[in-house]
């Protein structure tokens, strides 16, 4: 009853407003293209139709379809998608998901829960109350004090709300899982698995990840940040097809975010490198992230993006891209943020690259992506799902 009453205060807040997101036409012409998939098209168009992909080609289209957009050079990318960001309902929703489409994003997993904001939030984007990225919900569980009877009542209660993922479940990083912590996680994988719930666990050292990819945990959030991880880890988590997220910039300092003051802070506002969350020491993970990405990458990992911000849109995208510049190139940054992270979702059908029969989110560029991090800071039209959701032109 109280999810029917939310979705009618939605409705009704819609009325006259912003209009539900529906299937859109539209055309992009004289763009920059950057696929996703390897592909670069020097000036070409899209065309768009019910929201997804028709056409993707050099030169003039064929035929046009719905809105047409000149891009005057302009680079063409797939929508940025962020598999952890901890995003919530609440009294500031609009001006955040506002400025989440202004930085490029289009799709977000939630970084976990609570489940019932997450979807009061999708609701309230779906039905046109505000305007916002596509929402995935996420329901958190702790595995402390759980048996393995209870966490199956609680993966049966995700599926029952209409959640499709768990949070971040953490395993304790230092020594490792304790036997009590992997004979509960392994109930929850399995009643998963039973359900359709897919299980993503909070794994950032290597004795927690291994003991993850060692039970077949298919989703892993963030980078061991706590150790190296080897070359042998690296590959048996790429043969196990278990997929991992970045957080490539934890550990890094961020400089005039919090404040204007050329002072750095840990990623929630504290001082760096003390404030460092379960941190090791003198800020040395930030070395650990950026290089177990990397070599993670080279073993043939589904390596894929997040922030796992609480804080400004543009100002946590580019200090992941800042860290990913250390150790990547601009194309792997695509395919990592593209199609991997797709991957990750499981909608890599859907999303990730600019290719005939995928969903339209589309990002217009003052810049090419492939030149450096920074032109993915300038998106002047954010395109969701064949509509122009922002227009900074």
């Amino acid at each position: 009853m109280k999810r029917l009453t939310s979705a009618l205060l939605a409705a009704g807040l819609a009325f006259g407003a912003a209009a539900p997101l529906a299937a859109q036409d539209l055309t992009i012409t004289n763009a920059h293209i950057v696929v996703g998939n390897g592909q670069v098209i020097e000036r070409g168009s899209i065309v768009v139709r019910g929201g997804k992909i028709e056409s993707v080609a050099a030169g003039a289209p064929a035929r046009t379809a719905g809105q047409v957009i000149d891009a005057k050079g302009m680079s063409a990318m797939a929508g940025f998608i962020d598999a952890h960001r901890h995003i919530n309902t609440g009294p500031e929703e609009k001006a955040q998901m506002q400025r989440q489409l202004e930085a490029g994003y289009t799709t977000i997993l939630s970084g976990g829960g609570p489940g019932d904001g997450n979807l009061t939030l999708r609701e309230h984007i779906e039905t046109g109350a505000i305007n916002g990225p596509r929402v995935i919900p996420s329901e958190r569980i702790r595995l402390a004090g759980l048996t393995p009877d209870a966490a199956r009542e609680a993966v049966r209660k995700i599926k029952a709300m209409g959640i499709d993922y768990t949070g971040e479940i953490s395993l304790t990083p230092v020594p490792g899982p304790t036997p009590q912590e992997l004979e509960t996680l392994r109930a929850v994988l399995d009643e998963g698995k039973k359900v359709g719930v897919n299980v993503q666990v909070h794994a950032v050292s290597s004795p927690a990840m291994n003991a993850a990819v060692e039970m077949g945990i298919p989703l892993l959030v963030h980078l061991p940040n706590k150790d190296w991880v080897s070359k042998a880890d690296a590959q048996k988590l790429a043969a196990a097809g278990t997929k991992i997220l970045m957080t490539i910039g934890f550990g890094a300092p961020t400089i005039d975010v919090f404040a204007k003051d050329n002072t750095p802070r840990f990623r929630d506002g504290k001082p760096w490198p003390d404030g460092i969350v379960d941190g090791v020491g003198g800020g040395v993970e930030a070395g650990y992230a950026m290089v177990n990405a990397r070599t993670i990458f080279d073993a043939g990992g589904i390596i894929g993006y997040c922030t796992d911000t609480t804080y400004d849109a543009l100002a946590g995208l580019e200090h992941e891209l800042k860290s990913m510049n250390v150790v990547f190139s601009p194309t792997d940054m695509i395919k990592i943020m593209g199609p991997n992270t797709a991957a990750y979702l499981g909608m890599e059908k859907q999303l990730g690259t600019l290719e005939p029969g995928k969903l339209a989110d589309i990002l217009l560029l003052d810049g090419d992506p492939l030149e450096g991090y920074w032109n993915w800071l300038k998106t002047k039209v954010t395109i969701k799902q064949g509509k122009v959701v922002v227009d900074k032109r």
